[in-house]
C-alpha cells in the first residue's frame, strides 16, 4: 500500500516534509525563464517543467514527497496539463510519493471519472478529495484505492481563514469537521496499512493547532497531510501536535517557502536548487525541535 511506501520513506529520510511544486512563471529563477519577453503558454509551461524537475532533483534523497497542486498547470491550458503529469512522473521516476492536488469531487458517475483519472490513470500515488457530496462521491476512489493500493486525503479541516464558515457549523452537537472527520476515518477502516494508518487520510491544516490537536486523538488511524507550514502562517510548533506519539503520522507541506527560497536572505548565494534543498533541511530541523519538545523523536 502506498500508505506504507509514504511511512517507509519518511522512516528512511528522517524527513515529514512535503515539498509543494506550486509552481508558476513567475516564481522561476531569471535562469530558468527564457529570453522573450511574453513567452507562449508552450514555453512557460516547459520552464516551470525543467525548474521542477531541478527541484526535484534536489531534494529526492532527503524528503519523502512532493505535492503537484493542479490548478497551476490548469492554468496554462493543454501545455500546462501536460507539464502537470510530466513532473508527476518525474518525481515517481525519482522516487518520490506523488500526491495530486485536484481536491475532485461529484456525483457518483462524475467521481468515477475523476477517480479513473487520477487514481488509476496518472502517476500520482494519492489524491486530495472533497467529502461535500458524501459517499456517492467518495466509494469510486475508494474502490480503486483498494484495487490499486493507493490512497487519498480527504479535506477535513482546511488551513485557509475561511473555512470555519462552513467546517464549525454546529450539526447535531458537533462541528462539522468533526462529522467529516468521522466518516473520512470509517471510510478507511477497511485500508489500514502495515504501519496502522490508512489509505484513506485527511488534509488538516497547521493554522488550527487545538483543532488538529482534537484531530489526532479522535483519528488515531488516519495519516494527516498537513498544509499551512511558512508563507500561510503556522509554525513548526503549531504542526507538532499533528503527529503521533512516536512521530509518525503527519507530512507537513511547504510549497512557496521552498520554491522562492532563492530569494531569501539566509540562503543569498546559492543556486536556486541548493535554496531550495537547504530549505527543506531547515524545515526538517525546525519541526523535529518542535517534536521533541513534546518529547517525541524520529
Amino acid at each position: 500500500m502506498r500508505i506504507d511506501r509514504l511511512c517507509e520513506a519518511i522512516n528512511k529520510t528522517k524527513c515529514p516534509v512535503c515539498v509543494g511544486l506550486d509552481t508558476q512563471y513567475d516564481y522561476l529563477p531569471e535562469e530558468y525563464r527564457t529570453s522573450v519577453e511574453n513567452p507562449d503558454i508552450k514555453t512557460t509551461a516547459e520552464c516551470v517543467y525543467h525548474y521542477n524537475c531541478a527541484i526535484i532533483d534536489a531534494v529526492s534523497d532527503i524528503a519523502p514527497s512532493v505535492k503537484v497542486q493542479a490548478a497551476y498547470y490548469e492554468k496554462y491550458g493543454a501545455d500546462g496539463i501536460r507539464c502537470f503529469h510530466d513532473t508527476m512522473d518525474y518525481a515517481s521516476a525519482a522516487g518520490l510519493v506523488v500526491i495530486a492536488d485536484v481536491k475532485r469531487n461529484d456525483i457518483g458517475s462524475t467521481a468515477k471519472a475523476y477517480s479513473e483519472a487520477y487514481i488509476m490513470g496518472s502517476a500520482a500515488d494519492f489524491i486530495t478529495v472533497n467529502a461535500y457530496l458524501g459517499i456517492d462521491g467518495i466509494q469510486p476512489f475508494l474502490d480503486d484505492c483498494g484495487k490499486t493500493g493507493k490512497g487519498i486525503f480527504v479535506l477535513v479541516k482546511t488551513s485557509n481563514p475561511s473555512g470555519g464558515e462552513f467546517q464549525d457549523l454546529d450539526v447535531g452537537g458537533q462541528k462539522l469537521y468533526q462529522t467529516v472527520a468521522d466518516k473520512t476515518a470509517a471510510w478507511g477502516a477497511a485500508l489500514i496499512g502495515e504501519y496502522g494508518y490508512s489509505a484513506v487520510g485527511a488534509v488538516v491544516g497547521a493554522t488550527y493547532p487545538a483543532e488538529a490537536r482534537e484531530l489526532r486523538d479522535r483519528m488515531p488511524n488516519t495519516f494527516f497531510l498537513v498544509p499551512g507550514y511558512g508563507a500561510q502562517g503556522a509554525g513548526a510548533d503549531d504542526i507538532a501536535v499533528n503527529f503521533d506519539l512516536n512521530g509518525f503520522g503527519a507530512v507537513v507541506n511547504s510549497s512557496r517557502g521552498i520554491l522562492l527560497a532563492y530569494k531569501k536572505e539566509q540562503y543569498a548565494g546559492l543556486p536556486a536548487d541548493k535554496a531550495a534543498r537547504q530549505a527543506v533541511i531547515d524545515m526538517k530541523n525546525d519541526i523535529f525541535c518542535a517534536l521533541q519538545k513534546r518529547g517525541i523523536d524520529l
